[in-house]
């Protein structure tokens, strides 16, 4: 660090504050409550935001109230996503840090600070709390800043302008690449199973494939390992997962439940109940495994190849079949009018299989290409800003 910086306390630089500890009413209709899950992206995100009354938004500004170039920080939950105020404010605060800024400091600078890799990694590591992680207000007015003079931070922050400009513009060519590319062999895979040829059928998909439900398993009989996988809904999640299910969170020993139980190798499993429908998560079975009653498996017959199975259902939205008012659900009479299209000829099957299956490695080639440089942009990120607060830029 240079010479004409000062190591200081935030609470001895700004008005470090919080916002109101009470539970205002919440109204149809009024002033937004901004609540630490509401910064996002560097903006404020009323998606989800709760509204007061006027009076409970005149009693809280007393306290805290927020102007034009002060900062908000999440101090609870995931800490972090300083957010500069730039417009007139017209909302109230609850469990987010308010750090007020004055004339003799800049915004941004402070805005850049919190953000850095340096003061998140800390903080989430100091943060108490054990089902919500949080900071408190006493922390945050202790923690330390380096700080160099007023001419120097707006240099620094001008610099830190330029830079993340230029990469915010480069990861978004390479999010759009990403897009594209997914999309292009969507609408490829779309085209293969909409243009029939001579010999193909279109047969309601119970009478070419078999549907299963999950299984209630006792307790006593989950293992930490076995020799039948016992699949549920958010092992689908774990990275070895992703297209087939090669782990779980729990196993089960053949000798210990029926056979029927087991799903057999080529079927797709897929989430049948609540939320996890939305995700149209689905996926390979490869090995012996069982699967829980929030779930559900595709069987193909002889009729259907598995991958060609398996590539059509990509494209299948599992929402367009769901009921259920207040908790949607799939069952077997979903698929009462679901068709699928196939050449009657397995060999044309596979023949389908092999052109998807190259154009999908070279798809996945580029998606990756693209992902890398996603991260190595969000690396160069904070390793320009750890620079910056180290004096080196």
């Amino acid at each position: 660090m240079k010479q004409s910086w000062r190591i200081k306390k935030l609470g001895d630089v700004y008005d470090v504050r919080d916002g109101t500890h009470d539970s205002p009413k919440y109204v149809k209709k009024g002033y937004a409550l901004i609540t630490s899950k509401n910064l996002k992206n560097d903006i404020l995100n009323y998606d989800k935001v709760k509204y007061i009354t006027e009076q409970d938004y005149i009693n809280i500004n007393k306290r805290s109230k927020v102007d034009v170039g002060d900062i908000l920080f999440a101090m609870i939950g995931t800490i972090g996503n300083p957010i500069v105020i730039r417009d007139e404010p017209n909302f109230a605060i609850k469990n987010v840090a308010l750090l007020k800024v004055p004339e003799n400091q800049d915004s941004y600078f402070l805005k850049y600070y919190l953000d850095s890799e340096i003061v998140i990694n800390k903080m989430s590591k100091d943060a108490k709390g054990t089902t919500q992680k949080f900071v408190g207000l006493g922390y945050l007015r202790n923690f330390e800043i380096p700080l160099p003079p007023l001419p120097k931070q707006k240099r620094i922050v001008a610099i830190l302008d330029k830079a993340f400009a230029a990469i915010a513009k480069a990861k978004a060519n390479a999010e759009q690449n990403l897009k594209n590319n997914k999309e292009f062999f969507e609408s490829y895979l779309q085209g293969v199973f909409e243009n029939k040829g001579e010999g193909w059928e279109e047969k309601p998909l119970k009478e070419t494939c078999k549907l299963k439900s999950g299984t209630t398993i006792s307790p006593s009989l989950e293992r930490n390992g076995g020799d039948v996988l016992y699949t549920k809904v958010a092992d689908m999640n774990l990275p070895e997962n992703l297209v087939e299910i090669n782990t779980s969170s729990r196993f089960v020993n053949s000798d210990e439940i029926k056979q029927e139980q087991i799903i057999p190798e080529g079927a797709i499993i897929f989430p049948k109940r609540g939320g996890a429908i939305a995700t149209n998560k689905k996926r390979k079975i490869i090995k012996p495994t069982i699967v829980d009653l929030n779930t559900m498996a595709i069987i193909p017959s002889k009729k259907i190849n598995k991958d060609y199975f398996y590539h059509w259902f990509q494209l299948f939205d599992l929402n367009d079949i769901s009921n259920g008012a207040n908790i949607p659900q799939i069952n077997n009479y979903s698929f009462d009018e679901v068709y699928i299209p196939y050449p009657v000829s397995l060999k044309e099957q596979k023949s389908i299989v092999k052109q998807l299956n190259a154009l999908s490695t070279e798809t996945k080639k580029l998606e990756a290409i693209y992902q890398q440089k996603i991260e190595d942009l969000e690396e160069l990120k904070k390793s320009i800003l750890q620079k910056a607060f180290k004096g080196e830029l």
